[in-house]
């Protein structure tokens, strides 16, 4: 299985370790270490452009990122969520926003509460299908003759430019959870507003609609009662997408912490001082920094291995393992963020240009911080499940 094998490698403490771990199984590992050095070759272009282009959305489609979640009915594979979240820390070493493009793979689990029907509809013609959705703000909609019109606008689109299908929040108006539209990109309007610091390949775009009529049976509940019976959609999908994001600053770390010793190789600073790996403070925060890293990512994967395990023997995930979950994905993204801070300023002044791969690893770890899934609250929801008291509503 490649969890085990994945286990027992060096991949445990560096996700670029072992490439073929994390290539799928009809990908070699030439060709992920191929599409690995294309990214990182056009970064600058992602940046550039805004978005992860999509001829580049072609190439994860490739090696596997597209059909991970895909159900294996409909000819997916249903990876493990372990080994999906290995292969978007490994993609976001090589770049953060195509990490976080990457990531919305996991989005088949969601479009699991689907109908069944609607589903063999949707992967008629293969299993790689590109979801990107501007679920916030919820939208009202009207209902009509078997389905909903639906106008309005929707921010945070990640990866809009490149989907197959596009998803917004809307209300039903009759005290109901809110419900995800589903449309094809022709029917929605990209509102090209990703102007940002971090982040900014993702294409994170507001999405505009104006009168679509979307029928019923391509609606669904985020995170409600899957159709498919299969192991990986009896995980808890809110967790697994905070969980998709917060992985990305574990891949953006590691290539920070690598950038630094990399660095601390070379010759002297310009004021004549002893080469970097000379120095006793510096090597004490590298290693500290590799210890916290380390720490939150071995967190991250247990809690995540924890869970599966539940599905596999045929248990529940319990609320205490959900909450898990949530506690190491905050964890990790955080833990991440700290190590590109550290990895900054080590670097001195090297690191203030434009240029400098540590100028877009600070950027892009700290965007990863302000999603909502991975803010300061979540800390208030763990300790009130490790105290026994209800925590806020959503988070379990």
């Amino acid at each position: 299985m490649l969890h085990s094998a994945v286990s027992e490698s060096r991949l445990d403490n560096h996700p670029s370790a072992t490439a073929a771990a994390c290539a799928d199984s009809h990908t070699s590992a030439d060709v992920f270490n191929q599409v690995l050095a294309e990214i990182r070759a056009r970064r600058e272009e992602f940046d550039a452009k805004r978005h992860v282009p999509k001829d580049m959305v072609a190439r994860l489609k490739q090696i596997g990122v597209y059909r991970a979640a895909t159900p294996r009915c409909f000819g997916g594979d249903a990876r493990s969520p372990s080994d999906f979240l290995r292969l978007i820390e490994t993609i976001s070493e090589a770049d953060g926003s195509a990490g976080w493009v990457a990531s919305f793979g996991s989005a088949a689990v969601y479009l699991a509460a689907l109908p069944r029907d609607t589903l063999a509809r949707l992967y008629a013609d293969g299993p790689d299908i590109a979801f990107a959705g501007g679920l916030f703000p919820i939208q009202p909609a009207q209902k009509a003759d078997g389905g909903w019109r639906i106008s309005g606008t929707w921010k945070f689109a990640s990866g809009c430019k490149g989907a197959d299908v596009l998803g917004v929040g809307i209300g039903t108006g009759n005290g109901g959870k809110p419900l995800t539209a589903v449309l094809r990109p022709e029917a929605v309007e990209i509102v090209e507003n990703w102007e940002v610091i971090g982040l900014r390949g993702t294409g994170s775009h507001d999405l505009r609609i104006k009168d679509a009529f979307v029928a019923d049976e391509w609606t669904f509940v985020r995170g409600g009662t899957p159709s498919i019976d299969e192991p990986l959609y009896r995980y808890p999908s809110i967790a697994y997408a905070a969980q998709v994001l917060a992985v990305v600053n574990l891949g953006v770390a590691r290539a920070a912490l690598d950038e630094v010793s990399v660095m601390a190789g070379g010759r002297s600073g310009i004021t004549g001082a002893p080469k970097m790996a000379d120095r006793a403070y510096l090597r004490i925060a590298v290693a500290k920094a590799e210890a916290t890293l380390r720490s939150a990512r071995a967190f991250f994967y247990d809690a995540t291995d924890a869970a599966w395990d539940s599905i596999l023997k045929g248990d529940a995930v319990s609320p205490e393992q959900t909450s898990l979950l949530r506690l190491s994905a905050v964890q990790a993204a955080r833990a991440g963020a700290e190590a590109v801070q550290t990895a900054y300023l080590l670097a001195g002044t090297a690191a203030i240009y434009d240029g400098h791969p540590l100028q877009r690893y600070l950027r892009d770890a700290m965007v990863v911080t302000q999603h909502a899934f991975l803010g300061e609250g979540m800390y208030d929801g763990a300790g009130s499940v490790f105290l026994g008291v209800p925590p806020m509503p959503g988070y379990i």
